[in-house]
């Protein structure tokens, strides 16, 4: 009985294909909104949870942070050494510094490390090939597994470098690329500011990002330098310049970043408050640093993500809503255009369950290819906005099945109205009917 009436609904679908077609489109479009919309939404809260949490769930990161002018009145020296009467030079003074460090070490017991890193912007080069305000980080041996850093060849930084200030140096893949193209560059030596430095170690490619220490603006960390903190205090030096029309000034890091990582992941949150109020102590005239918790940010990032899939989802929604009231309409057109046939099947002993099952099988059947075909849209748009924009899409399984699900029972809900009527029809009038 069930296969006899699926059939009979298939025919009566197909001899009116374009009205059929019509019905299914708004299904289909909805469908299709729904699994590329959420994809999309997947894709960018993916990328964004991923950087997160390669920060480090356990870790708490302090950068320093230039202040504002106003703000700084006690900071900023002047220098006589460059003082003329054309140009005055001063030297600004802010952010982290090696007391911060020790200070953060010795007093906050819930830290299993501390890693420093001192950004400086230099020339590096090698024979004719340079790289102009090359990032060189100066830091410990530690920093290679805080952020993940894999070497592809040679070694990384040392606590034997860092104690006797040993000019070396590891390259990101792309310095490495630049300065020496098809060279092995392990054993040569580069120019970074006027010192030569040997090429101990070379990193493997990594992801491009912002969350890098201490630096705004970075487009790839694969041009990084890393070099022995201690070279970049004895030599490369912590002040830079910053030249102006008519005026010169000077200024003075000593620490682009510190890393803490926490024992425990249940004290990130009071370790960096801890953390907050030793600064503050120690940097009295401004707040010249902030402190960012990965583990906040990661929470932060999980609820907005799901605010971001239940708007989407509701607006994508709205589109299978509409797609079930066309077919409803479509419905109750059809239960008008065969009252004679109802009214001959339930002379001939057809019950009302019968014609409501009937009735109700055909809008399953609209739904239910609405929802495969809005499937077969919604990858397909997910996919083309893959390739075109380069920004990744994540179809989820969940996506699929969810809007699938919504899409039968629209077919059940809005289909249930249009069935008990034909079902409710009495023989004899519908028999009647021209």
């Amino acid at each position: 009985m069930t296969w006899n009436t699926l059939k009979v609904g298939v025919k009566n679908l197909l001899l009116h294909k374009l009205r059929s077609l019509l019905t299914l489109l708004g299904v289909i479009l909805g469908v299709g909104s729904v699994i590329a919309m959420l994809a999309v939404g997947e894709g960018s809260k993916k990328e964004a949870l991923e950087r997160i949490r390669n920060l480090g769930a356990n870790n708490v990161i302090i950068r320093s942070v230039k202040p504002n002018r106003e703000e700084v009145g006690a900071v900023t020296n002047v220098s006589n050494e460059y003082s003329t009467e054309e140009t005055r030079a001063s030297v600004l003074s802010y952010g982290l510094k090696h007391g911060d460090l020790d200070r953060l070490k010795s007093t906050l017991p819930t830290i299993s490390r501390a890693v420093p890193v001192a950004l400086v912007n230099s020339e590096a080069s090698r024979q004719q090939r340079r790289i102009q305000n090359a990032r060189v980080l100066g830091t410990t041996s530690e920093f290679l597994k805080l952020k993940n850093l894999q070497v592809g060849r040679g070694r990384f930084v040392t606590a034997v470098d860092i104690t006797n200030a040993w000019n070396v140096a590891v390259l990101g893949a792309g310095s490495a690329q630049r300065l020496f193209q098809f060279v092995d560059p392990i054993g040569q030596h580069i120019l970074i500011g006027n010192d030569v430095y040997r090429v101990v170690g070379v990193l493997r490619s990594q992801d491009s990002g912002n969350d890098t220490p201490g630096a705004v603006g970075q487009k790839d960390l694969n041009d990084d330098i890393y070099v022995p903190i201690t070279c970049v205090q004895r030599r490369l030096g912590e002040l830079q310049e910053i030249r102006a029309t008519g005026s010169r000034s000077f200024e003075q890091t000593e620490l682009s970043e510190i890393t803490l990582t926490v024992i425990e992941e249940q004290f990130v949150s009071q370790t960096a408050e801890m953390a907050r109020q030793l600064l503050l102590r120690a940097h009295p005239e401004a707040e010249d640093f902030k402190i960012q918790v990965p583990l906040e940010l990661l929470a932060q990032a999980n609820e907005e993500k799901r605010m971001w899939n239940i708007v989407l989802g509701s607006i994508a929604g709205i589109s299978l809503l509409v797609g079930g009231i066309g077919i409803m309409n479509i419905m109750l057109a059809s239960v008008t255009e065969r009252t004679k046939e109802i009214g001959i099947r339930r002379a001939l002993g057809a019950t009302k369950k019968a014609i409501s099952i009937q009735f109700l099988m055909e809008t399953m059947l609209l739904s239910s290819a609405g929802g495969l075909l809005g499937i077969v849209l919604g990858i397909t748009i997910a996919a083309s906005v893959s390739l075109v924009t380069e920004l990744d899409t994540v179809i989820s399984l969940w996506s699929i099945l969810l809007s699938f699900g919504i899409s039968v029972g629209i077919g059940i809900v809005f289909g249930w109205y249009p069935a008990q009527r034909a079902a409710s029809m009495d023989p004899i009038e519908a028999l009647r009917h021209e």
